[in-house]
């Protein structure tokens, strides 16, 4: 009795001529080019050893739609993901090398979509060649988030990259613009901060609920929103037992929310940001303060909220008793969000907490790529 083995819809099967002897899932046959109906479409991460490239790793390797073609690295190339990070180990790609960072060889891994995980400037260096390429291209700088160039100028001290491809991108908050992601070859994905703000002050600017101008938004982030390169304002006995404001008072991302939220309003908004640092590894919890217009009360505010995201599977709406926690959720996609209303002062107070690695990053961006494909939002991210 001789026994032999084949590939059958993504598992290798050991078989005698009488009973099946064992099957185990592969991932390198023909058959897993479709696994529960899906067909997989072939990803590469660039910049994959950072922080959010990391996080890319980890929701990339457990999604069935998804082939990992090529993770690259210009110091890490030859090193497999296991030998990098090793709590990968034994897992899905975990033997996956990465490779040079060069458009070339990126293209030549038959690659359909790529994730930038790469610094501002830096990946517009490879956004242009990828989309004239034709590939689709999900990016998590700041290269193509802002439409204005001379905004972009002001805020990030240069001039920007790329304002012809900004000028076509999307920007990747899939709960505001999943129909424009859908078919969008360049998705901007939004910043941490943004996310955390955008995400409560959207529905209401857009119902015109609030006054804009008296909006100030008070942030607090772990550390790991500061990137992976070695700083000594980011050394352990800097961060421990301290809690500090920065980039007061011109953040970065000011120019993001603010544009955004001009968006949702349709007129200029100006708003005031102060960004934290907190001696935590992960997590976003924002406060913002905002006067209602007139006649809005707590009941408007709840409606509103239930209107814009009741439907949505990633904003949790704790309503007007809740209190959001970052360790809520740590490692997961959620944004949650609560509100109040200050008697004392007549004012709204509105609180958010997200994953500054996932929603505020990856998980956001694994969003947009569910949504550019056609599958299941939530696919990878519960």
């Amino acid at each position: 009795m001789g026994w032999s083995s084949n590939c059958e819809d993504g598992f290798l099967i050991f078989k005698s001529p009488s009973y099946i002897f064992c099957a185990f899932p592969i991932f390198n046959c023909p058959a897993t080019r479709k696994v529960r109906g899906m067909n997989l479409e072939p990803v590469a991460v660039v910049g994959a050893s950072g922080y959010s490239g990391e996080e890319l790793v980890r929701l990339l390797s457990r999604h069935p739609g998804v082939d990992l073609v090529a993770l690259t690295s210009r110091q890490l190339a030859g090193q497999t993901v296991e030998t990098v990070f090793p709590k990968f180990a034994g897992l899905r790609y975990s033997q996956l090398a990465f490779i040079e960072s060069s458009v070339d060889k990126i293209v030549a891994t038959g690659a359909r979509t790529v994730f930038l995980a790469l610094p501002h400037g830096v990946a517009a260096e490879y956004a242009k060649p990828l989309v004239d390429a034709k590939l689709r291209v999900i990016d998590l700088s700041a290269d193509f988030r802002i439409k204005d160039a001379a905004v972009y100028q002001e805020f990030y001290g240069e001039a920007a990259h790329a304002p012809e491809l900004a000028a076509i991108s999307v920007y990747g908050l899939p709960e505001i613009y999943r129909e424009q992601i859908r078919n969008a070859q360049l998705v901007a994905s939004p910043g941490c901060y943004p996310t955390s703000a955008i995400v409560p002050l959207y529905p209401l600017l857009k119902r015109r609920m609030l006054k804009p101008e008296s909006i100030i938004i008070n942030s607090l982030s772990g550390v790991s929103g500061a990137g992976r390169t070695a700083k000594v304002d980011y050394l352990y006995v800097e961060c421990n037992e301290s809690v500090r404001a920065y980039s007061v008072p011109k953040h970065r991302h000011l120019a993001e929310i603010e544009q955004e939220l001009s968006n949702a309003y349709g007129e200029d908004v100006t708003v005031s940001f102060v960004p934290h640092l907190i001696p935590v590894n992960r997590g976003i919890a924002t406060t913002i303060h905002a006067t209602p217009a007139d006649g809005i009360g707590l009941a408007e505010i709840s409606q509103a909220y239930k209107e814009a995201y009741a439907n949505e599977p990633f904003v949790r709406l704790l309503g007007e008793k809740g209190t959001p926690d970052t360790k809520n959720v740590t490692f997961t996609n959620f944004i949650d969000v609560a509100w109040r209303h200050d008697p004392r002062t007549g004012r709204m107070v509105l609180l958010s907490a997200e994953d500054n690695l996932v929603k505020g990053a990856a998980g956001q961006a694994v969003q947009s790529l569910n949504v550019m494909c056609g599958w299941p939002e939530t696919t990878a991210l519960l």
